[in-house]
């Protein structure tokens, strides 16, 4: 395994991780925060989602640039 594949896979793995976790604990953040308001907890979800598209997008956008 070359440096770049190690990088790669170790990047993935952070990833999968941080995401991982945050989806674990989403649901209790959602239950707590829609006692406050359902707005909120819908925002909530929004902003993770968009969040993991943002991270994979610039992921993608960087690897593209490394290889031209």
């Amino acid at each position: 395994m070359d440096s770049d594949t190690r990088n790669a896979a170790t990047a993935a793995a952070v990833i999968l991780l941080v995401f991982g976790l945050a989806a674990y604990f989403l649901p209790t953040i959602m239950l707590a925060a829609g006692k406050v308001s359902t707005v909120l907890a819908a925002i909530i979800a929004v902003i993770f989602m968009v969040g993991l598209f943002v991270v994979l997008w610039l992921r993608g956008r960087s690897q593209r640039k490394k290889g031209l």
